[in-house]
Order: structure tokens, then C-alpha cells, then sequence
């Protein structure tokens, strides 16, 4: 398929190197390359100029300082990115977005051509059949593990490149058994992989919000370990009260799950 010719350019929104904040790999030393443009509407999504592919140029976040740059760029671009960006050493690249999967090209093509470098993925979990077009070149994913109740109206994307390229035409789930059945089928397909699941927990919601989730993780991929993240208050939603993050942990426990509670790291530090 077109979609995924491994020289595909994809929007980029920015370049950098941090601290991985989340997940598995929290406190290592990253740079992260954040792709724009994605279909879901998560209500305490802290990145939603990512949403939209806009015209604003790419920010790369070098040694010398910020260069903006054109937000299309092709791997081999994207490469040259990172190496002005990494301080030092190679380090892994963290894959984020928006939702990279609406680029797997890109994810392909930056695989094929990183050196020694890992590649981290971060997903949504919410386009299975794209996930499973770049596992072999990704070492890591992470994936998300999401409430449809925490997820507003999808708004597909409707862009193209200055060379064709257009994002991956995979639909989105819309409804409660659409959203489990693709979040089924992620975790199948990371269950014999390097990967964690992520749950970002919240004052809006109750254990039995969470609990299908839980018990599907255990189900399908019960070894891969599952990070809950209490969110960091944005966007009108609030972080839950401990009794809430005791209760889903009790859940996750009673199930066979491997399971820690991991605040986003880089918003403690106040870095990017």
C-alpha cells in the first residue's frame, strides 16, 4: 500500500531532547520526535495543537538554539534533526504526536535509517492495522489504553502533503465496542513485544470506567506491564483522589497485572 512507502514525509511539529516522563522507560534520556495531526479528541489531551496539521513551521531544539524549519519533512530530514538535537550520544527516538500511527511511512522509513538508536513508539492503541504495518521497526511501544467516555466526536483528517502524502486511511473508533475491539486487537499484537500500557486516570471517572480495560489487558496481553498515570490537571479535568487510584490499582492486582503508578515525570521537573 502507498500509505506506507518507507519514503513517505510526514508533518512534524517538533524535534527535542528531554527526559522520558512516562511510561516504562520514564527518566531515560530521549529525543522525541512529535508528529501533528490526529482524529481522536481525548479530553485531557495536554498537546491539542498537535490535533490539526496546520502551517506553522517545525521547531527543532538544537544545541545552537531553535530552528524553525518546513513542518514536511522525510526521514532522512527528520534524521538530521535528530543528530543536531542529541547532546551527546545517540539516544532512543520517542515517537509521539498527535498520533504518529496516522504516519507509518514515516515511522518505516525513520526505522530503516536510525543507526543504533532505539525507536520508541507512543500510541493511542486506536489503529490496529497501521501498529501492525511498523512493529518490526519499532523496539518499544507504548500504548494507550483509553476510556471511550474520555473520548469526544472522532474528526478525520483531511490533509496532503506537498508530494501526495496523505495519512493513513484506517477509520477511527467511534463507539464503546469499536474502541474495544481495536484496543483488542493492539494488545494482541504487542503481546509478544517490548511494550507497556499506559491509564491515565482521572477525577471524572470511576473504577468501573476503568475495570473493562483492565480486564482486557489481562486477557489478551497479561504480561505486559501497565502504568497508571494520575493526569495532570489540564483542560478542565482533575487529577483523582488516592482512594480512586487505590481502588483501580486493587483491580489491576486482582487480576494478574503488573502495575505501577507513574505521574508524567517531565511536568514535575518542569521540563519539556
Amino acid at each position: 500500500m502507498d500509505a506506507i512507502h518507507d519514503s513517505a514525509a510526514a508533518p512534524l511539529i517538533e524535534v527535542f531532547a528531554s527526559i522520558q516522563g512516562e511510561g516504562a522507560w520514564v527518566g531515560e534520556p530521549q529525543v522525541f520526535v512529535r508528529l501533528a495531526g490526529c482524529p481522536l479528541r481525548c479530553s485531557w489531551c495536554d498537546t491539542p495543537e498537535s490535533w490539526v496539521v496546520g502551517k506553522n513551521p517545525a521547531k527543532v531544539h538544537g544545541l545552537k538554539g531553535v530552528e524553525e524549519q518546513d513542518p514536511w519533512a522525510s526521514p532522512f530530514i527528520a534524521l538530521t534533526w535528530i543528530l543536531s538535537a542529541e547532546p551527546r550520544e545517540p539516544r532512543t527516538i520517542s515517537i509521539t504526536g498527535g498520533e504518529p500511527l496516522m504516519w507509518p511511512g514515516f515511522i518505516r522509513g525513520l526505522g530503516n535509517i536510525k543507526g543504533p538508536r532505539r525507536v520508541h513508539l507512543e500510541t493511542a492503541g486506536a489503529h490496529p492495522e497501521a501498529l501492525a504495518s511498523v512493529l518490526d521497526m519499532v523496539d518499544h511501544v507504548s500504548l494507550d489504553l483509553k476510556p471511550d467516555q474520555d473520548m469526544g466526536p472522532v474528526v478525520p483528517l483531511d490533509v496532503e502533503g506537498p508530494l501526495g502524502e496523505r495519512p493513513w486511511g484506517e477509520e477511527s473508533p467511534k463507539s464503546s465496542e469499536e474502541w474495544r475491539l481495536a484496543r483488542r486487537r493492539c494488545l494482541a499484537l504487542i503481546a509478544d513485544h517490548d511494550a507497556c500500557a499506559k491509564l491515565i486516570i482521572s477525577a471524572d471517572r470511576g473504577t468501573q470506567d476503568y475495570l473493562p480495560l483492565l480486564e482486557d489487558l489481562a486477557q489478551v496481553a497479561p504480561q505486559i506491564p501497565l502504568f497508571l498515570q494520575p493526569v495532570t490537571p489540564c483542560r478542565g479535568i482533575s487529577a483523582p483522589d488516592p482512594s480512586l487510584l487505590t481502588d483501580v490499582v486493587e483491580d489491576a492486582r486482582d487480576l494478574g497485572l503488573t502495575v505501577r503508578v507513574v505521574p508524567q515525570v517531565h511536568k514535575t521537573l518542569g521540563i519539556q
